[in-house]
């Protein structure tokens, strides 16, 4: 039996094109700290999680190195290299673990820097009673369907949440969805749904959210002061 019962799998191998900048998002200095090692501080600073797999791109190592520098924690382990998608990231890091897997993974954007102790551990608690859980909010807003920058068509937000992370799973089941799965997918829930798995959905919280322009960037810096 595996001595790491849950596991973090931190994804930063995108580029965060729309972000701009020098360097990917997730390794800009966010009050002196990137949001890459905020996200995995979190994780860390509970007891619950036994490991931390951070996946990151080829060319960020030297980048890696420094975020984590001084970070001497044995729960985290060596980055592995992601792929050319979101889905291939993930995939590649699940197999790092696979020789001596956990029973639950938690798959975690390293942009969500905000995410909260409760957030993680109602995702953990759903997963005693369902394989696969998530984080998302209600959508409260009227959506419109747009086209050629004119509005065209309301659309019902009944039942429409918004996802956001720790997705978390039952690690074996997750595996065998992404060896199966043959495309990219929105994210670990589509690739889970698609293989038949019932996914439980928690509430996550407003501040959890994913930094992708510098106006997110400036937002969470005034959450942090």
């Amino acid at each position: 039996m595996s001595q790491a019962p849950n596991a973090a799998l931190i994804v930063a191998a995108g580029r965060g094109t729309r972000f701009g900048g020098e360097i990917p998002k997730q390794y800009v200095p966010l009050r002196g700290i990137c949001a890459f090692r905020r996200s995995v501080e979190r994780f860390l600073g509970m007891e619950a999680i036994h490991l931390v797999q951070p996946v990151i791109h080829a060319d960020d190592r030297a980048l890696f190195a420094e975020a984590m520098a001084g970070l001497d924690d044995p729960r985290l382990l060596p980055a592995v290299t992601g792929g050319a998608t979101r889905s291939d990231s993930v995939r590649k890091g699940l197999q790092a673990m696979a020789d001596d897997p956990p029973d639950c993974v938690l798959v975690h954007d390293a942009a969500r820097p905000l995410v909260t102790e409760r957030i993680i551990g109602d995702v953990l608690k759903a997963l005693e009673r369902s394989k696969a859980a998530f984080a998302a909010l209600p959508v409260v807003d009227a959506l419109w369907r747009v086209e050629d920058g004119m509005a065209s068509e309301p659309v019902s937000r009944t039942g429409l949440w918004r996802a956001q992370t720790p997705q978390g799973f039952h690690f074996g089941p997750l595996l065998q969805a992404h060896l199966a799965n043959t495309g990219d997918a929105a994210d670990d829930v589509e690739i889970a749904r698609a293989a038949g798995m019932s996914v439980r959905v928690v509430e996550g919280s407003t501040e959890n959210f994913k930094i992708t322009t510098p106006q997110d960037l400036a937002r969470a810096e005034r959450l942090l002061e």
